[in-house]
């Protein structure tokens, strides 16, 4: 059968099932249904079989048990029967006979969907208090998830088991809202006071920092009846910050006031440190020196975050009140970053050592306490830490190896996998379930399966997994695995290099640097050319829609449609000029073209120092935005990398070359 008639057959019979279908999104199906057709041409299972499974999918999600039973049957031999047969008691668990239970955990036992259930199962056990049954099965669970976990806090509290008391105080301390299985737990820590009224209170301001004021009042039904929080002047806060500080004068005389008050500064505060500035002076006088000493943290990490000079001196009267709110380590690292620009390098030093022990061995704050520790010339500490940071891939690693004087070297560890290691793993039932969702497109399950099943592999088998995924065109997957290998690694499936020549060919002509834009890609989008984020940006080089037509009118591409952002050789072509225009308008500098690409060009420029020069390096960590600042690090030591992998080594500059030094402005 020549290929266009046996397409023509195929798309045939996919219209006929599609007509069948519960409503889905119609790009979602068109994609699907392109995907699927390719892996039926190239010898994949038959396209009938995964729109069979699509539907009873559907089926499940919409309740329909006939529906489901009827596509079970067609579905006997498919590698997702598994997932069928979980749909199937998922829809009367509660119901569901314990022998049926039995027989499907036992049958799927070490698969994510045998755990699926279990988690499923062990939740109704917990609702019920039936738990003779949970104890028993509780502890092959993997998966658990916060309503779970509280469950299981229920059991063992119930049994007078207190092992378990720090575990649920951490849990209590989140400022979100936890799922109704936690307020039983809550509940008998608070009246065995186990959590006290102080604590009370400080999961209170916590929700409020982050504006959960429904958080905030579900709580304060714990607090005594004459402490209430008020909720029409919380209301009022949070609505109009300036108009309720305006009214207050002399009017903070409860705990309730004092907490309500201090939120609405820090509403203030989100938008304009001289504006809550000038408020705090007015009440300040009301306040407690432990309420002082917070907000003046608060006061120092937003100052800090928008690179005010001032954050430091607020920093250091926070400290220095007579009673001291203890500063969480965010606030430390921005004190550190505050201190950075100012290269005040004593500060840099008190501040994290100040931090927890387990933030104080993260690369970040290993690699600048060394930096301090050059300046202050204790060498030997110094290297005591950088020698151990040089061997981690990241960032800060590279840039510790470059302290010491050692260029980047990845040759020296290289595992190729064989065939057979490849075949091996492709038979693997957990890596074909996961090959077959994403051959639905249905990543997000796709994402699930494949985790599940190599979370406990050896290197060699991650290396063989990543090589099956790079195969089948999941780089996403190719690229995670091989960065989870410990001691075996190869360096050319962490940093995939698809689409070789039509990149190379764009970057020549835009005199754009390949490892650079390599590197980007890979932070962008893990070369998964369909993809799509939250925010609109779409394919390799995740363009938004307004930027894609803008370039397209620049390049002068005719009838320019958004569908076409998807297909690379486009992508690639009004990425790379988008990339060269920001990188010409900023200095020809990476790092801030970096920054900008991700950021906007608007933001890097304001991210610079108003009359200094200033490191690359610190004009990186000093970034206000979490995103962009992990983006820009991850970007720059991923062209270290490419310029290893690509072979353009002999060019290629530092790390400390691409940071560059970042003029005032």
């Amino acid at each position: 059968m020549r290929k266009s008639h046996f397409l023509q057959k195929i798309c045939s019979t996919l219209d006929s099932k599609y007509s069948s279908l519960e409503p889905v999104r119609e790009v979602a199906m068109r994609n699907y249904l392109l995907g699927l057709i390719l892996w039926v041409v190239s010898g994949a299972l038959p396209a009938s079989q995964d729109l069979d499974f699509i539907a009873a999918r559907e089926a499940f999600q919409a309740g329909n048990v006939k529906r489901l039973d009827e596509y079970s049957i067609k579905l006997q031999h498919h590698v997702l029967m598994p997932y069928v047969e979980y749909f199937k008691l998922r829809m009367n668990l509660q119901a569901t006979d314990l022998a049926s239970i039995r027989y499907f955990l036992t049958r799927y036992d070490g698969d994510l969907i045998a755990d699926r259930l279990r988690g499923d199962w062990l939740k109704i056990l917990g609702k019920n208090q039936q738990w003779p049954l949970f104890e028993a099965e509780y502890p092959l669970s993997v998966n658990r998830d916060t309503e779970l976990l509280c469950y299981y806090y229920q059991n063992r509290l119930a049994v007078k088991d207190n092992s378990v008391l720090p575990e649920v105080r951490s849990l209590w301390f989140m400022p979100i809202s936890q799922p109704e299985s936690c307020t039983p737990v809550f509940r008998t820590l608070i009246y065995s006071e186990q959590i006290t009224l102080e604590d009370i209170w400080t999961r209170i301001r916590l929700a409020l920092e982050e504006g959960q004021t429904g958080v905030a009042m579900h709580v304060s039904r714990y607090l005594p009846s004459s402490e209430l929080l008020n909720s029409a002047d919380l209301n009022n806060a949070a609505k109009n910050p300036l108009r309720y500080l305006d009214t207050l004068k002399n009017k903070i005389k409860s705990r309730s006031d004092r907490e309500i008050a201090l939120f609405a500064l820090l509403r203030l505060l989100r938008n304009d440190t001289n504006q809550a500035y000038v408020q705090w002076l007015k009440i300040k006088s009301q306040l407690t020196s432990f309420d002082r000493s917070y907000f003046l943290g608060r006061l120092g990490y937003r100052a800090a975050m928008r690179h005010d000079s001032r954050a430091l001196d607020w920093f250091r009267e926070a400290q220095n009140t007579p009673q001291t709110y203890p500063p969480s380590d965010t606030a430390l690292a921005w004190q550190v970053r505050a201190a950075l620009r100012l290269a005040h390098w004593d500060e840099v030093l008190k501040a994290i050592e100040k931090m927890s022990p387990a933030e104080q061995q993260i690369d970040t704050w290993r690699y600048w306490k060394a930096r301090a520790l050059i300046i202050k010339d204790r060498m030997q500490d110094a290297n005591n830490i950088l020698i151990p940071l040089s061997d981690e891939h990241s960032f800060y690693g590279q840039l510790a190896r470059e302290e010491l004087g050692t260029m980047l070297s990845i040759a020296e560890k290289t595992y190729r996998v064989s065939a057979d290691e490849v075949s091996a793993m492709e038979r693997r039932p957990g890596i074909q379930r996961a090959l077959a969702f994403a051959r639905m497109n249905l990543r997000t399950e796709a994402f699930r399966e494949w985790s599940w099943t190599i979370r406990q592999f050896s290197d060699v088998e991650l290396l063989a997994a990543s090589e099956v995924a790079r195969r089948q065109g999941m780089y996403d997957r190719a690229i995670n695995t091989a960065n989870r290998t410990v001691t075996q690694h190869d360096f050319n499936l962490r940093f995939l290099s698809p689409h070789r020549e039509a990149l190379r060919n764009i970057a020549r002509r835009h005199e754009l640097d390949e490892a650079w834009v390599y590197g980007l890609i890979r932070q962008e989008s893990r070369f998964i050319a369909d993809i799509k984020s939250h925010a609109g940006a779409t394919g390799l080089m995740q363009l938004m829609p307004a930027t894609a037509e803008w370039v397209a009118k620049q390049l002068g591409i005719p009838n320019f449609r958004q569908n076409l952002v998807v297909d690379v050789n486009t992508n690639l072509q009004l990425g790379t000029y988008y990339l060269k225009y920001v990188l010409s308008t900023l200095d020809n500098q990476p790092l801030l073209a970096s920054a900008a690409y991700n950021a906007g060009p608007g933001r890097a420029r304001r991210w610079r120092d108003d009359t200094r020069l200033l490191e690359g390096a610190i004009y990186a960590e000093t970034i206000p935005f979490n995103e962009t600042r992990d983006y820009v690090k991850k970007v720059l030591k991923n062209s270290m990398y490419y310029a290893k992998v690509l072979d353009h080594e002999r060019n290629s500059p530092t790390l400390k070359e691409r940071l560059g030094v970042v003029k005032a402005k």
